[in-house]
């Protein structure tokens, strides 16, 4: 009988769920209520539909890199550059990336990488609130 490893590369014991999964998904949902909404509303007036169609779209492509990463990375190959994780989160990649470091368990607990991770996703969160609420006068996009 063969005997299932006992961690991962990681650290983490494999086949493991998600950690507070009720908690995390209200996050989650919070966080992309702004993104979603505003959007929503720029494609129902008729100004575009880019927003909207980008966070899906960038999301899902976020999403593929990191369980490509988290698989070159077990298999000890070369890696997707962080920058170019961060350039994903930034067009509006962001949901796609936080959803996938929860599910693969990857890029999780190194600190630098999260905190500009985070950064990302509070400058989307500034942009909708000031195209919602404060009638762009921050950021004058559309």
């Amino acid at each position: 009988m063969i005997e299932p490893r006992s961690r991962t590369n990681s650290g983490q014991q494999p086949g493991v769920a998600v950690q507070n999964p009720r908690f995390k998904g209200l996050v989650f949902l919070a966080l992309c209520t702004l993104p979603g909404f505003g959007s929503a509303m720029l494609w129902l007036r008729g100004i575009s539909i880019i927003p909207l169609a980008a966070y899906g779209i960038v999301s899902l492509l976020a999403f593929f890199l990191y369980w490509n990463d988290k698989r070159k990375a077990r298999a000890d190959s070369w890696r997707t550059p962080e920058n170019v994780l961060h350039a994903v989160e930034l067009a509006g990649g962001w949901p796609g990336a936080l959803l996938a470091q929860q599910l693969f368990r990857h890029k999780t607990r190194k600190i630098s990488y999260q905190l500009v991770l985070w950064i990302i996703v509070l400058l989307h969160q500034a942009f909708w609130i000031d195209q919602l609420f404060l009638g762009a006068t921050l950021f004058s996009l559309f």
